[in-house]
This record gives C-alpha cells, structure tokens and sequence, in this order.
C-alpha cells in the first residue's frame, strides 16, 4: 500500500501532478517547499494592489524557478485552467463594481473595481503558479513526511494519506463501472441519463464507505492507534533551508520596498 508509484506509462493518479526530475526544487525535502510557498504567499497578499511593479517582480523570481524545474510551458498553462473561474470574476469586476467611474476604451469602468480585479488576477495567478511548481517537483509520499514533520495535525495527515493511497482505487472503481455500463449498451447523451448516472454515483460512494471501514477494522486489529508512523526520509540541510530563506528575502525585499511606496503615495495624497 505505501509503495512507490512507477514512473510513465503505469504511473497512478495520485501520482500524476508530479513531474519526475533531478533539479534543485526536485530535491528539496517537502517540508522546506511547504515552508517556502506559505512564506511567499503570505508575501504576495501582503503587497499593496496599486504597485503592479512588485507582481512583476514576483513573476520574475517564479519565471526563473520555472526554469530551473525544466517544466514544459504548455504543462504548466494545462495546470492553471484552475484558475479560469477567479479570472472570469476579475474580468466581470470593473463592470459591476460602485463607485468612481472611468473610461476605458469606450466602456465607463469602476475604478475600484479595476483595482480589485487586478488584485485577484495577480494575486491569484502567482499564487496557483506557485502551487503548480510544489506539486509538479514533490511526490504525494513526500508531501505526506513534509507535513508530519512540521507538526501539522494528525488527523488531517492521515486523511490526507489515505486520500492519496486510495484515489487510485476509487478511479479504478469509476473505470469498471462505466466499462460496465457501456459493455450493455449505455451511453449518457441527454437529461433523461442523469438518474443512472446518478445511481452509479451512489453506488461508487457506498462501495468506498464499505472499502473505507474494512480497511479501518483491519488496521484496528492490527494495533492502529489513530496516527501513521513516521515515513523515513532524508532531513534538509541547512543550505537548503539557506537557499528557500534567499529567495523569500528577495520576495519580503520586493514587498517592503512596495509598501513603503504605498505609504509615500498615499501621505502625498494625504498632504495635497
């Protein structure tokens, strides 16, 4: 159950967000990757929507992480369609928002709401960007240590391990019941299917409930108390906390320098 996941063609689905590489980001433990998206998404939040300079200078920094990752362009564009319905708010924003109108190409745009649909744009994209990067250079196993050793509750990392153990099982499930109902002639092509369709998704989750407490009553008897066992793995060195800790520094260098800028414009604004 808690093997590894080969490689290509036969790779599971828990498996598949990750990217299998040798680069720098590839080899950091999870726990210094975890540590390292939290501090620059706290960072990015934290800047001030008026300076647009600073997303640009975050989507430098993640540019060349990119990079340095080897991932395919067109991988990581297929992995941000995530964000499509936050772009479609950001868009709507402007036209739907109060206060001060203004005008751009022809159309009378709120001004807060351009700013605010920037802010989610920008925000939102670097944020999923960066996500992108952790699960693309980090293995589900990986992932599951990285938590324990920061200390994250133990219930929601043994969910969350069972949820990545057992997705293949529930996929496998989905995929021999629609086999079944295609092998006696089914096929969902109007409204009058939902019901089926409906009744084998009723089935699947009494199928994954029944599995689930099976599963429990064998751990049970075989002395499960309620937390997994530490997973072996190797410790970050102090240069890699070093090298995560650098490239935040530039990031919390980006955000300061913006807020200062924010608080100088808005005391002008103020003494005017």
């Amino acid at each position: 159950m808690g093997a590894g996941h080969a490689h290509g063609a036969s790779r599971s689905v828990s498996d598949g967000l990750y990217v299998h590489g040798h680069t720098p980001l590839h080899r950091l433990p999870a726990e210094v990757k975890l540590v390292g998206l939290l501090a620059f998404v706290i960072t990015v939040v934290a800047t001030p929507r008026e300076q647009a300079w600073a997303f640009g200078a975050y989507a430098v920094l993640l540019l060349v992480l990119l990079a340095l990752t080897r991932l395919r362009p067109g991988l990581v564009l297929r992995r941000m369609v995530i964000e499509v319905p936050f772009v479609v708010f950001a868009v709507l924003l402007p036209f739907v928002a109060l206060g001060e109108r203004v005008d751009v190409l022809g159309l009378q745009l709120s001004a807060d709401g351009l700013l605010g649909g920037f802010n989610i744009l920008a925000k939102g994209t670097l944020g999923v960007v960066a996500a992108v990067l952790l699960s693309a250079t980090t293995t589900p196993r990986d992932l599951v240590v990285g938590l324990q050793r920061l200390r994250v509750p133990g219930l929601f990392v043994t969910i969350l391990s069972f949820m990545v153990r057992y997705l293949d099982v529930v996929v496998d499930d989905m995929r021999r019941m629609a086999l079944a109902r295609a092998s006696r002639g089914f096929q969902a092509r109007h409204l009058g299917h939902v019901p089926v369709v409906a009744k084998a998704a009723g089935a699947l989750f009494i199928r994954s409930y029944e599995r689930g407490e099976r599963v429990h009553l064998a751990m049970v008897s075989r002395g499960f108390t309620g937390t997994m066992p530490q997973l072996a793995a190797p410790r970050p060195t102090a240069g890699q906390w070093a090298a995560v800790a650098a490239v935040w520094l530039l990031a919390a260098g980006v955000a300061v320098t913006a807020l200062a800028a924010g608080e100088r414009t808005a005391w002008l604004v103020v003494a005017g």
